[in-house]
């Protein structure tokens, strides 16, 4: 059998000719506006792109520009942004949207110093958007670009050392189409997504299975190497759901941690040898300085997250004193039912929310 022909300009010219032919009709493909394809970019961020589409369009309709996006408030933002999780994203972008703004006066920054400083800007955004929005020549590294270089040129190694990343990094540079950048960058991805995919690999149709190592070893599905995962840690929590006067306390989370900016009921993690009960009153306790009588188990929900899961075990609450206030939340505050949507949530307590509208409208006793 012949070698395979893995040539940057093979490779280039095989994988370019198939995207024209090939590639899937995506909204942010339709446009050349800087603000809307770095708003994918944002989305797509460990999240599938069926599930983006949705949420793209009704972003844009909510913040149509740039300067609309830097003048909303950060809760009608999170609001936009519930359901798709990671929500640090839409901080960072809502943040990204004010600095653009303020300092490049609404338009979009086209050099790398200038977009990198920007938050949320990490390395793949930034080379993503310059390339795809500015045809300027840098190579993405995501998920989708290492498993076709691992496969394209047999690299074993763990590609989660610091070592094999930048040797990625430098073969995706040496594979750059100059001039043709932000195609040739989503080509890769897109190769990545629908035919060199993770656990089932469309060979036969692949454009570069000639030029492919991977394929010709006969094992492409073993690549890329990754070393063992941690296991992830499962933690029980309570939630109080806290009643007064017909009406329902929520607390904001700090801005600087998980789920940042969302508002939730006053949670806490079960301690040891304390039960989920004492749990609830404490965890509202803590939270908000507001006393509670536990009523009922109201309803669990599991959540994993990306180093942790949770089971969240709700309870219906009374109130019985104490001014609710901010302690281990940024707000806290009293709402009726209706008003619950109207704050972003995340999506373990949005599922709570939602039972507390069954069709009796009646609350949980």
């Amino acid at each position: 059998m012949a070698a395979p022909d893995n040539s940057p300009s093979e490779i280039k010219s095989r994988l370019l000719t198939w995207f024209h032919q090939a590639a899937r009709d995506l909204p942010w493909r339709r446009t050349t506006d800087p603000y809307k394809i770095l708003l994918s970019e944002f989305m797509l961020q460990q999240t599938q792109v069926d599930t983006v589409i949705p949420y793209y369009h009704k972003f844009l309709e909510e913040f149509p520009t740039i300067l609309d996006l830097a003048k909303a408030t950060q809760s009608s933002v999170l609001r936009a942004w519930e359901g798709l999780g990671y929500y640090a994203r839409a901080r960072n972008l809502h943040r990204a949207a004010q600095e653009i703004s303020e300092r490049f006066q609404g338009m979009v920054p086209d050099r790398i110093e200038d977009m990198s400083s920007l938050p949320g800007f990490g390395p793949y955004t930034t080379a993503a958007v310059l390339s795809i929005a500015y045809n300027q020549n840098f190579a993405v590294l995501d998920g989708n670009v290492i498993r076709v270089l691992c496969r394209l040129f047999l690299i074993q190694d763990d590609v989660t050392q610091p070592r094999v990343r930048r040797r990625l990094q430098d073969l995706a540079t040496e594979l750059l189409q100059q001039g043709n950048a932000g195609d040739y960058n989503q080509a890769v991805m897109e190769l990545g997504a629908t035919v060199c995919r993770p656990k089932v690999q469309e060979c036969q149709q692949c454009p570069l299975a000639s030029c492919c190592l991977a394929y010709q070893s006969g094992d492409p599905a073993s690549l890329p190497f990754k070393g063992p995962k941690k296991k992830r840690p499962h933690y029980p929590m309570a939630v109080g759901v806290v009643w007064h006067n017909s009406k329902i306390l929520i607390a904001r989370r700090p801005e600087d941690g998980l789920l940042g900016g969302l508002w939730e009921f006053p949670a806490g993690r079960q301690e040891r040898g304390e039960t989920l009960q004492n749990c609830c009153i404490r965890s509202v306790r803590e939270e908000t300085g507001v006393e509670v009588d536990l009523k009922s188990r109201f309803k669990t929900v599991k959540h994993a997250f990306t180093h942790f899961s949770v089971t969240m075990h709700a309870f219906s609450c009374e109130y019985l004193g104490g001014r609710a206030r901010p302690i281990l939340c940024t707000d806290a505050r009293w709402v009726n039912l209706k008003e619950l949507a109207e704050y972003p949530f995340s999506r373990a307590n949005r599922r709570l929310v939602d039972a507390l509208h069954p069709t009796s409208g009646t609350r949980p006793h």
